[in-house]
């Protein structure tokens, strides 16, 4: 089951405009290594559900996984070839702003080699380029 928030102020959002890179979200706080986002986009519930599966199968019983984002974005539409009017049309899936530099997931209690091939795998499932990132040192 794709993810969508429980309830929302507004039911319908604008498209917006995806400026800039990620200030917050940006580096790996929870595992050792993580995949981050090169390009902006938007990536739906599905694309989402489609990378944690893939994640969770590579990774078996070993380890831990972190998803660093979350889809709060209605995006809605209309029928091809509808006249104008009639309003925005009805919500058809939901999905997470992605602004270069955001990390999406992140892993833990396995080797870097097996990371790096979890989200070789995961990187096919998504719609930008991606980075491998390992933890950087503590200050």
């Amino acid at each position: 089951m794709s993810l969508m928030p429980k309830r929302v102020k507004y039911r319908k959002s604008q498209r917006g405009r995806i400026r800039g890179n990620a200030t917050s979200g940006n580096y790996v706080a929870f595992g050792d290594y993580g995949i981050q986002a090169m390009e902006p986009g938007w990536l739906t519930a599905q694309q989402l559900e489609a990378c944690r599966v893939v994640l969770s199968r590579s990774l078996g019983n070993e380890g831990r996984y972190w998803c660093r984002v979350f889809p709060h974005k209605s995006v809605t539409a209309i029928a091809a070839e509808t006249r104008m009017g009639k309003g925005k049309g009805e919500i058809e899936y939901w999905a997470v702003v992605i602004k270069p530099g955001t990390v999406l997931f992140e892993v833990a209690g396995i080797p870097e080699t097996a990371a790096r091939e979890a989200f070789r795998l995961q990187s096919g499932k998504l719609p930008f380029r991606m980075k491998f990132l390992q933890r950087r040192a503590e200050f």
